[in-house]
């Protein structure tokens, strides 16, 4: 999951560099949604391995 975000953060960052705003934007909006998805899986997974 954390590698899927940091993919379409460097496609977002690749797209900004050429002018494509609207492709930029919408890669950083996928990369921070996988990374949040991300983080709460993880804090999940967390408390999950401790209560047990």
């Amino acid at each position: 999951m954390l590698n899927y975000a940091l993919i379409f953060l460097v496609i977002a960052l690749i797209a900004a560099v050429f002018g494509f705003g609207g492709v930029a934007g919408t890669a950083a909006s996928i990369a921070k949604v996988l990374f949040f998805i991300f983080l709460v899986l993880m804090v999940l997974s967390f408390f999950g391995h401790i209560m047990s």
